[in-house]
């Protein structure tokens, strides 16, 4: 089993999933059509669910089940997850059905973490309930899915503003993920990494990630009708005040960086930022064959060809090499940048709705997991609360 990316005629992509013959899993492309095409998903979107399905399909097959009987046994499913390595979960696993070391020994980590086994089990259970649908697969494998519930486990941000229970259907196979701040780059590694940059363009990639929260395929994406440095760009059609970038998705970059929310958002840009794209524009006019054409922001100056738009792993080259340039112990991912201004945003207590907003987050729960109080502001607020004698005599 492996995960394949298709190209159609249209020029739009997908990834679906090939057995052992190079032959389509219907079961899994007719899901990953839909999710790319019905939906409205990414490209990046079906790549992550394809390869979910290959391990739930892969084990399947490897412990000798039909994947319907995989459904009924999720439980060893997770178990296999979280203690089968690449040797035997991989793809070269060579060797009679259930062959390859699985459990590891004492002291030895977990092959995946329960975030990343949760998000196996989100695209199988979407795969399962598309089979259904589309009579593919029998109707009782839904119920050994999901649960009835309540809502009163959620964020009061994710329930009714009437304050009324509502029900919904629960997953019943879902890992506890540990409630641990997000993976960030701190402010010293951001200007390290800064400082190990070679290029203006490649300084303003890092701010916009760093700065401005932008996910790299947003980055990559950005034309230049896109970029409103002006303190008034109505002249430009655009009623929004002051230096920003528009977040558009489009599914046409031939570089394929695509934004990951079709719903298109305003990120406003701080001085730092607005000064680096003006570097950057003297350097990319000094280059000969990169100053026009390409209607992309940011497009190759030295690496053939040159004014192509940049592709998404180069992103992560120019910030793994600048990290090791900086000397950082550990190298930073573009990732950990946008996390960076996620967390310092939800640190200047501007509301979870205004981090939501700047990040792209469909959902407010995305968010949450940038609050996180620090021990500065745990005691402060411990010190607000009033002491018993201050508040003998007075009504509640």
């Amino acid at each position: 089993m492996r995960a394949f990316l298709v190209r159609l005629p249209s020029g739009a992509r997908y990834w679906t999933v090939l057995d052992e013959e190079l032959a389509v899993v219907a079961v899994a492309d007719g899901f990953l059509r839909q999710m790319r095409f019905g939906r409205d998903g990414a490209e990046s979107t079906t790549k992550s669910y394809a390869n979910s399905i290959v391990l739930f399909l892969r084990w399947c097959a490897r412990t000798g089940r039909a994947w319907e009987a995989g459904v009924e046994q999720l439980g060893l499913f997770i178990t296999w997850l979280a203690h089968a390595g690449r040797q035997a979960s991989g793809p070269d696993v060579v060797g009679p059905a259930g062959s390859g070391v699985v459990f590891a020994g004492p002291g030895v980590g977990p092959a995946r973490s329960p975030s990343r086994i949760n998000g196996v089990l989100t695209a199988v259970r979407g795969m399962v309930v598309h089979a259904v649908a589309a009579g593919q697969a029998p109707g009782h494998l839904v119920p050994l899915l999901y649960e009835v519930a309540d809502d009163r486990d959620l964020p009061d941000a994710a329930r009714g503003s009437d304050g009324r229970m509502a029900w919904r259907m629960r997953a019943r196979h879902r890992l506890h993920e540990p409630d641990e701040p997000v993976d960030r780059a701190t402010d010293a590694d951001t200007v390290a990494v800064l400082g190990g940059c070679r290029s203006a363009r490649d300084r303003l990639i890092v701010l916009l990630m760093a700065r401005a929260g932008l996910r790299r395929g947003e980055v990559l994406g950005l034309r230049r009708s896109d970029v409103h440095l002006l303190l008034d760009s109505r002249p430009l059609g655009c009623a929004v005040a002051r230096a920003h970038v528009h977040v558009v998705r489009r599914d046409d970059n031939g570089n394929g960086a695509v934004a990951k929310s079709r719903r298109e958002r305003v990120v406003p840009l701080d001085f730092v930022t607005v000064q680096a794209f003006d570097t950057y524009e003297f350097e990319r006019c000094g280059v000969l064959g990169a100053a026009g054409g390409s209607d992309f922001v940011f497009v190759n100056l030295w690496r053939a060809p040159v004014g192509a738009p940049m592709r998404l792993d180069a992103v992560n080259d120019l910030v793994t090499a600048a990290s090791r340039r900086a000397g950082l112990a550990e190298v930073v991912t573009p990732h950990q940048l946008r996390h960076a201004f996620g967390s310092n945003v939800a640190d200047a207590e501007v509301g979870l709705d205004v981090v939501q907003e700047l990040l792209g987050h469909a959902s407010i729960t995305s968010t949450q997991v940038y609050v996180h109080p620090d021990e500065t502001r745990l005691r402060a607020a411990v010190d607000l609360v009033p002491s018993p004698r201050e508040t003998v005599g007075r009504s509640r």
